[in-house]
């Protein structure tokens, strides 16, 4: 036998030893093969959550420094309306885009996607619109995650599970929450069941991709809870008291903005003027209330909500301001938003609830964002992160009597209910 007849025989020996190898340990090659993706995911995604969220803090800083600025958000979200209408009808469902593509493999994500939502964000902050950064986050992870499942020529099985990966790391990088981001990814699409085959990719995912924001020095928001106390009847029945009004909070949300959506829609024909109206609203509102403290993401108040007792009024103006800005077609997310009214509607809570107004701001920050999106799981993990293991059963108790008493419809309409709440 030549030395090539006993190079190739042993090459053959050697696949199919691997190929026994791994079909009696399968576990092996799935852990082995979505370690690579995720890794490969990790890298990108946590590279774009760092890119936006540096972009995201510089056009937050410009315009309080320019407050003039704010009087072209109109004109602004003419521009947004425009792009989107001549050129992105294709990628106006967003979250809901990529949702969809979950429960529908065949569908695909166009990359401008990413882009398109990335300027359309930032444009928004820029020029004073009340809008988040997840969506953003989650648009831009899609997008980049559909390149690669096409790149690896993945299955549908497995171009579900990449999806459910972008998420988790998208979120995860964009909050430093990689735990709740592995949670939410998995939770998002389908209330009332987690696809459990996706839960070491989603977890690598997020973990890696948050480890890649962090290596280029990007900075997350800290929040604390300094005093929780013990756990005892009565403060758990003040947090499930609490947990009733942020579920309603939440529903109230979803709702309404599902309905100005409509509304923007049946009044105003052509798309790209809805956000030019919409953008003139919110611009005179600020005038009008003579402050910023509503608009972009409202950290500075959040933080606030925390440490002293805000007005009952924070949180409806804050909700209002931001229903205007995203049914009226301006881009960001919901969640920031959401962590804004939940903060400043605990923070008020500790008016009459006998909790301190830490814990129910934080109480807040997590169970609204819970109840709109239906992802308790998530939020609870979030505020583990956040504020510490000490709050985690009362956020706990927050969050599911929220998600409970929220409805069946949150602020993501292309969810489905595999199994009811009740």
């Amino acid at each position: 036998m030549s030395n090539f007849q006993q190079k190739e025989s042993a090459t053959k020996k050697s696949q199919l030893y691997f190929k026994l190898f791994f079909k009696k340990y399968p576990a092996i090659l799935f852990i082995i093969k979505w370690s690579l993706i995720s890794s490969v995911l990790g890298v990108f995604i946590g590279s774009a959550s760092a890119g936006f969220l540096v972009s995201l803090n510089w056009v937050t800083n410009f315009r309080e420094e320019h407050l003039l600025i704010i009087a072209l958000l109109p004109i602004a979200g003419l521009l947004i309306g425009l792009a989107y209408y001549y050129s992105g009808k294709d990628i106006e469902g967003g979250n809901n885009l990529i949702i969809d593509t979950i429960h529908h493999p065949k569908k695909t994500i166009p990359f401008k996607m990413a882009p398109y939502v990335y300027l359309g964000t930032i444009i928004t902050h820029l020029f004073g619109g009340s809008a988040g950064r997840e969506g953003t986050a989650i648009q831009m992870a899609g997008a980049i995650g559909e390149q690669f499942g096409k790149l690896f020529k993945l299955n549908k099985e497995d171009r579900i599970t990449l999806l459910i990966c972008s998420i988790a790391a998208g979120f995860g990088s964009v909050f430093g929450t990689p735990l709740a981001g592995a949670i939410f990814g998995l939770e998002l699409f389908l209330i009332g069941r987690i696809r459990y085959n996706a839960i070491f990719p989603a977890f690598a995912s997020a973990i890696l991709a948050d480890l890649v924001t962090n290596l280029w020095q990007v900075e997350h928001t800290h929040y604390a809870i300094d005093f929780v106390p013990k756990l005892s009847i009565l403060p758990i029945l003040y947090s499930v008291i609490a947990g009733c009004l942020f579920g309603l909070c939440a529903a109230s949300f979803s709702k309404i903005i599902h309905f100005s959506t409509k509304l923007f829609k049946s009044r105003i024909s052509y798309p790209p003027l809805r956000p030019f109206v919409g953008g003139i609203i919110v611009a005179l509102a600020v005038l009008i209330l003579g402050t910023t403290k509503y608009i972009g993401l409202g950290i500075p108040t959040i933080q606030q909500s925390f440490h002293e007792q805000l007005p009952a009024y924070d949180f409806a103006i804050k909700m209002m301001l931001t229903i205007i800005t995203l049914s009226a077609g301006f881009k960001g997310g919901e969640v920031t938003p959401l962590f804004f009214i939940g903060a400043t509607l605990g923070s008020a809570l500790s008016l009459f609830i006998p909790l301190p107004t830490a814990l129910l701001a934080g109480m807040g920050f997590v169970a609204v964002f819970a109840g709109a999106t239906n992802t308790p799981l998530a939020c609870i993990l979030m505020a583990i992160e956040l504020f510490g293991s000490e709050c985690g059963v009362y956020v706990a108790i927050a969050c599911v009597v929220s998600y409970l008493l929220s409805g069946e419809k949150g602020i993501y309409s292309s969810q489905r209910i595999e199994e009811s709440k009740f």
